[in-house]
């Protein structure tokens, strides 16, 4: 646990790398299974990441854990969402009681979900009016994600429910990453007209007031919410945990974004698992140098479409252990 966000920073100065030789091995197996070298396209490199980062040969996606995150958000009440904050509450009910579509696809998939509220009845203040958190809240909040508990977990996929947090998306990204807030802003959960310019106004209004500010982690406590702050935390967990993580959608990647604001590597153990059709999560990809696996027009958050992709990790560790090499098979190898 931290108490201050410069003792996150040290923390992120000590993130463990990827074990070298799991990784080491998986290379030198893939050239062996009785298939053209690269047939598998990124199949073969996720079979690779996974030894790496879960420290391990073979990889294994046994037990694939998701979590998703809830907090509300202050600039909801100016008018920036479809839904009102109450909705927040009513939607963690929803996944208690296995009713929202992260429950279909974690059933799907054989992925286990956590679902964790954070103060809802307190939502964040206003970030185009004062910073959204205090340092104790964002503490707080960071903590949570950082105790997770991820014994046995293989993989983690993280996801979040907050209304109006792809208000605090954008202004988060435009504030790390520039450009106009007509750029990372989009309809979100279904907003046009009038309310999207409401909204275009309050990213634009927040990026003025904090962009210049500090780095990530200020940035994240300035303009994000305590959900947004937790999956922070559980990204940086999972990293000590040796649990590789597939990123979400929009919101899960301008959390992500703050902390590689502040350390080049800190995403090095997660994939994205997909890229949303929400027009600021696909130039914040591009800014952050993620290949999303998959790319179906999804915009829901919930960790949807980074349990979409868990069949893909599932996949490559099948195919990586499950194939016969050349001399198993007694197949003529290549030259």
């Amino acid at each position: 646990m931290i108490q201050t966000l410069d003792d996150l920073r040290v923390l992120l100065g000590t993130l463990p790398g990827p074990d070298t030789v799991c990784r080491d091995i998986a290379l030198a197996r893939e050239p062996q299974l009785t298939k053209p070298r690269g047939a598998l396209g990124r199949i073969e490199q996720l079979a690779t990441f996974l030894s790496a980062w879960q420290g391990r040969h073979p990889p294994a996606m046994q037990a694939p854990v998701a979590h998703v995150f809830a907090g509300n958000h202050g600039v909801a009440a100016l008018g920036v969402s479809a839904f009102p904050p109450e909705v927040t509450l009513q939607m963690v009910a929803n996944y208690r009681n296995g009713g929202a579509a992260i429950n279909q696809l974690c059933r799907a998939f054989g992925v286990r979900l956590g679902v964790t509220e954070i103060d809802l009845d307190h939502p964040t203040k206003p970030f185009n009016q004062e910073p959204a958190m205090d340092e104790a809240e964002v503490v707080a909040a960071l903590n949570i994600g950082l105790g997770m508990d991820l014994a046995g977990a293989d993989c983690l996929c993280l996801g979040e429910m907050g209304i109006a947090n792809t208000t605090a998306a954008a202004a988060i990204a435009l504030a790390l990453h520039g450009g106009t807030a007509e750029d990372w802003t989009g309809p979100g959960s279904g907003v046009s007209g009038s309310a999207l310019d409401t909204k275009i106004k309050v990213v634009a209004e927040g990026a003025a007031r904090h962009a210049k500010t500090g780095d990530g982690l200020e940035i994240l406590r300035r303009l994000g919410g305590r959900e947004l702050a937790a999956i922070a935390g559980g990204i940086i967990a999972a990293r000590f945990a040796r649990v590789p993580v597939i990123l979400d959608g929009f919101i899960v990647c301008s959390a992500a974004a703050c902390l590689k604001a502040v350390a080049a590597d800190a995403l090095d153990h997660c994939v994205l698992g997909h890229v949303s059709r929400e027009p600021g999560h696909r130039r914040l990809v591009k800014a952050l140098g993620l290949d999303p696996l998959l790319d179906v027009g999804m915009a829901l958050g919930e960790a949807t479409g980074a349990v979409t992709a868990v069949p893909l990790l599932k996949a490559a560790c099948q195919c990586h252990m499950g194939m016969a090499t050349f001399a198993e098979a007694g197949v003529t190898d290549h030259d």
